[in-house]
């Protein structure tokens, strides 16, 4: 029955009806595959395994369907919007100068908490326990794999090294032929929007994805196997950490003279995305956006963050693998010298583009032990426990893949202190391309703009 309510009630009912925020989707899904994951393991449902391994699964190959293309044009389009910037090299220069100081930095806390806590020992893991990977990294691999043999294999197989070569091959030819090639540039500026909006579907299906994949590794693994590895995990969470509320935060306020505080409230929908998806490319557009709203001119965004989401590491390259280089010598009985850590510290700075923000490391752990000499069969050690460790290791990724843009923009006078200094935590959903207004970032965004937790 029709009363004169009525119409306002039909607006209550759709906000009765809505989401709640994505951080509160994402810890409902935290939660709930922590519950199904315990439940399918101790109570052998299959059924329930199967489901939460196929979500888990097919969250992770839509995040890969993407990565291809869209490091593609990220790359590309990011190289040739160095036009639309002054002192272009000079920018460039030192943000590879930056990415390299905090590798450094981060590797250093790595191998100190390592050295101190001696991860490996006491663990009732041994040699045996160990599996060496089907694919392993190397040096040869790694500088002869760079130049792909053809344009399709790159894609097909997603090589992404090689798909970061040829983005850069076009990027500067097209830079090159300036008017001549705008018709190309503005194709593949429409392409790497199609392709962000296409990805932010993906991203909206991140706390379903958090679910399988937290289900996934409860059921295989147990909570028992958190024994073996109690010192490792703690270390890497520990290290990374530091890393996260402590370098960043004292480089921003004493490289950039910046409130740290506000840096993690404009970028917190980013970090929270990288935990959950452990994909630093899957948080790309996310990470672009945040870094936007922190007072970063877009131009300099496009270049820099798509550059780190390939290459700067400080989670997965640098802290990672210089406890996982411990861990591993201690369990296998190897003593390592100052030469080895050393080693450490270059493989970790200069192979971190092996990473090349996919989830997992893989790649760099075997690039890092077979470098040092130890045995392959260390990385078998860690894949157990490695989805649990990925989700802190890709949040300092993309931290730093923002927090580096952020320095230099700063130092170099061209940061917008009012936007920064106003920049608010945003819900996923605002951000989605061509799904709102874009944001004055030189204001609150208001109500909404509180949905998300701040750091």
């Amino acid at each position: 029955m029709s009363s004169p309510s009525s119409p306002s009630a039909a607006p209550e009912a759709r906000r009765k009806l809505s989401l709640p925020p994505f951080w509160a989707q994402i810890l409902i899904g935290l939660a709930a595959g922590v519950l199904l994951g315990w439940i399918a393991r101790n109570w052998e449902v299959d059924w329930l395994a199967r489901t939460l391994d196929e979500i888990g699964g097919r969250f992770v190959q839509l995040l890969r369907l993407a990565v291809a293309p869209l490091v593609f044009f990220a790359i590309a389009v990011s190289i040739t919007n160095l036009r639309k910037v002054s002192n272009a090299a000079r920018l460039a220069g030192r943000t590879l100068l930056w990415f390299l100081i905090t590798s450094l930095v981060a590797v250093a806390i790595g191998l100190f908490i390592g050295l101190v806590t001696n991860p490996g020992s006491g663990s009732a893991l041994s040699a045996a326990d160990g599996q060496a990977p089907e694919n392993s990294g190397s040096w040869l691999d790694f500088l002869t794999g760079i130049i792909p043999t053809d344009v399709i294999t790159p894609f097909t197989e997603l090589k992404v090294l090689q798909i970061v070569f040829l983005a850069a091959a076009v990027g500067v030819a097209a830079l090159q032929l300036g008017d001549k090639a705008a018709p190309l540039v503005t194709f593949g500026e429409a392409a790497l929007e199609l392709l962000q909006k296409a990805l932010w579907w993906i991203i909206r299906l991140a706390p379903l994805g958090t679910l399988g994949l937290i289900g996934r590794s409860i059921n295989n693994y147990g909570w028992d196997l958190l024994g073996d590895y109690a010192t490792f995990t703690i270390d890497v969470y520990v290290g990374s950490l530091l890393v996260l509320f402590g370098v960043y935060p004292l480089l921003l306020r004493f490289a950039a003279g910046l409130n740290p505080l506000q840096f993690f409230r404009g970028a917190w929908p980013a970090i929270q995305l990288a935990f959950v998806s452990r994909s630093s490319v899957g948080t790309l557009p996310v990470t672009q956006r945040v870094t936007e709203r922190l007072g970063v001119p877009k131009e300099y965004t496009s270049f820099a963050v798509p550059f780190g989401a390939t290459t700067k590491m400080d989670g997965c390259a640098a802290i990672y693998p210089a406890l996982a280089a411990i861990f591993v010598a201690q369990i296998f009985d190897i003593s390592l010298g100052i030469q080895d850590y050393v080693l450490i510290a270059f493989v970790s700075v200069i192979g971190s583009a092996a990473t090349a923000g996919l989830t997992g490391a893989t790649v760099m752990t075997t690039l890092t032990l077979s470098t040092l000499g130890l045995p392959l069969e260390g990385v078998g050690l860690l894949l157990a426990i490695d989805p649990i460790l990925d989700m802190i290791r890709t949040a300092v990724n993309v931290a730093g893949q923002s927090v580096v843009p952020v320095i230099v923009a700063a130092r170099e006078k061209i940061l917008d202190r009012e936007a920064y200094d106003n920049a608010t935590s945003f819900d996923i959903s605002e951000a989605e391309p061509g799904n709102a207004a874009p944001v004055d970032v030189s204001k609150p965004s208001g109500p909404s703009g509180s949905s998300v937790a701040t750091a």
